[in-house]
């Protein structure tokens, strides 16, 4: 930094500490962007590549899934993660498109590098960064008004064909593919059980006329994963499943409508906060105390057995006595439930959780229950809690040769619950396979012709990097990638200049078959992907770039070390 007056320089920063500014910042950003887009960009689309990761922990992780991969992978430099960021964002807001998001804002931010570099025609020197943004910003608004005028409106419950295609369309580019008809079945029966609505029941569900629906997949939509058996094993129970066996080997293990007892206080005696000491002076003090414990216990048990439970489950101890005595009364029991499993479990059955065996009253026994069994799998055995009645809760089975295609195929079927749990708050879809960026490119190109001045270009801009998904895709499939994007943008442009002649809305969904490389109408190949998923990438993406183009400045140094 140079002193006042042009006096030789001050520093103020610490010597050791390495600062980029201006220009180079900028340009630094844009390739640290375009090389994380690198790393995921032959996971996109149905003939997509895994990755294989080594995790600190040393296990192996192998997956397409761009979330998962990015958070696997350790960067150093600023903006890099700052694009790791966008990718949790869109798997935690939206759970599919976080390959493309980060495909799609790196492609925005290389188009902006020229209009850095080179002084552009009628200005002086490079344009500035805050244009460019403006210019961006124009651009989303516009995109976003172009997919609400392509977006195709469904009823969840009666378009059941094309949810399915929308389904499959997320799980086509995964791994678990081949499995694909099990897998969208039993993605659409968990969400469609576990949707919660305040009036009506699930089944005369009218999206439109009830706001508030609460669809929780992460707590109620539990997946147990079970290696060994095959793909065809794996199914949506009606109703839940845990890893427990009963606390004594003579209580039943086959109840049919059973009344369940929720608890989350322990059967057994109490015992002191800190460590208690007991003097005793009579002969009979100590027998006088277990008679004192044995009678607490008895009497807890027999406030049990009066609710007439046929099982008991805790989220905390069993004594041997507590197990004596509802052994003798024809009751099962479990212990040491996990919270999360208690939560399901009583909203499968309909019971309420009891805190003290002195408040049992008949409402918060659980009927919905149809069966109840104990099953062994390999060397465990698992609780059956099965045929329930309007569970709105419900555990997935999978089983798979191994842990690694289990782990793969649960973040799978994360994908597409979260996809249809999506079309079930916003039930708009639109087509995939790369035509609807098409379409937006397009539009954007044309509305880019108007403009007046400096924005003009990078508007257009943007139009361009739409198309780095179409791309992608024909790259992916190993197809002559110049002869397809431009067959296809000339499909696109020709069902423009039709649309004005009639004068109707445009509306072409014309795109890439991810397999084959084909332009094919992707209405009629049944690619749908919810409208909310692009809307959300879209505008990650361009706000991201946006974000990142107005950094002219990047301090990054050593903290002091301490001798």
């Amino acid at each position: 930094m140079n002193g006042p007056g042009g006096g030789p320089p001050i520093m103020v920063l610490n010597t050791k500490q390495q600062r980029q500014t201006g220009r180079a910042a900028q340009l630094a950003n844009i390739q640290a962007a375009q090389a994380v887009a690198g790393i995921l960009r032959t996971t996109l689309g149905p003939r997509s590549m895994l990755k294989m990761l080594l995790d600190p922990m040393g296990s192996i992780v192998l997956t397409n899934d761009g979330h998962c991969i990015l958070r696997e992978v350790d960067v150093s430099h600023p903006a890099a993660k700052s694009m790791i960021e966008l990718s949790r964002a869109q798997d935690e807001q939206v759970g599919d498109g976080t390959t493309s998001v980060i495909v799609l804002a790196a492609e925005v931010l290389g188009m902006a590098a020229p209009f850095m570099r080179e002084s552009i025609q009628g200005t002086q020197g490079s344009m500035h960064p805050t244009v460019l943004v403006s210019a961006y910003t124009k651009a989303l608004a516009k995109a976003v008004e172009i997919l609400q005028e392509q977006a195709v409106t469904v009823d969840v419950y009666k378009d059941t064909e094309l949810i399915k295609s929308m389904v499959q369309s997320s799980l086509g580019t995964k791994f678990s593919s081949r499995w694909n008809d099990k897998m969208v079945e039993m993605a659409i029966q968990a969400v469609l059980t576990v949707i919660q609505t305040d009036d009506r029941p699930a089944s005369s569900l009218d999206i439109t006329a009830i706001p508030n629906i609460e669809v929780d997949i992460k707590r109620y939509a539990k997946v147990e994963k079970i290696p060994g058996g095959e793909m065809e094993d794996c199914t949506v129970l009606k109703g839940v499943m845990f890893q427990k066996d009963v606390v004594h080997s003579e209580m039943r293990r086959h109840i049919v409508n059973p009344r369940i007892l929720l608890l989350d206080c322990p059967l057994e005696y109490k015992k002191g906060e800190s460590q208690t000491n007991i003097e005793i002076t009579g002969d009979q003090d100590w027998n006088h105390l277990l008679k004192l414990e044995e009678d607490y216990v008895e009497n807890m048990c027999n406030e049990i057995i009066a609710a007439k439970p046929d099982i008991v489950i805790t989220e905390k101890g069993v004594s041997d006595l507590a197990q004596h005595f509802l052994q003798k009364a024809g009751i099962t029991a479990f212990r040491r439930l996990r919270k999360t499993d208690n939560n399901r479990i009583a909203r499968a059955v309909g019971a309420t959780i009891v805190s003290r065996t002195d408040e049992i009253v008949e409402s918060d026994i659980g009927t919905n229950c149809g069966l109840f069994e104990m099953k062994k799998i390999g060397e465990d055995w698992f609780a059956y809690l099965a045929e329930c009645e309007d569970p709105k809760a419900c555990t997935i089975v999978l089983r798979g040769g191994s842990k690694d295609v289990l782990n793969e195929m649960e973040r799978n079927l994360q994908d597409a619950m979260q996809v249809v749990r999506n079309v079930v708050y916003s039930p708009k879809l639109v087509c995939g396979g790369g035509s609807i960026e098409m379409a937006v490119a397009l539009g954007l190109k044309r509305e880019g012709q108007k403009i007046q001045g400096i924005q003009s270009a990078p508007f257009q801009a943007v139009g361009e990097a739409m198309e780095v998904i179409p791309r992608t895709l024909a790259q992916n499939c190993g197809v002559s990638v110049i002869r397809t994007i431009t067959q296809l943008r000339a499909k696109h442009a020709e069902a423009y200049a039709q649309a004005q002649q009639d004068g109707v809305p445009v509306h072409c969904t014309y795109g890439i078959n991810g397999i084959t490389g084909e332009i094919v109408d992707m209405k009629e190949l049944g690619i749908w992907e919810p409208l909310s998923v692009k809307l959300q990438t879209i505008k990650t993406a361009i706000e991201s770039a946006c974000m990142i183009l107005r950094i002219d400045d990047i301090v990054s140094g050593s903290k002091k070390s301490k001798n």
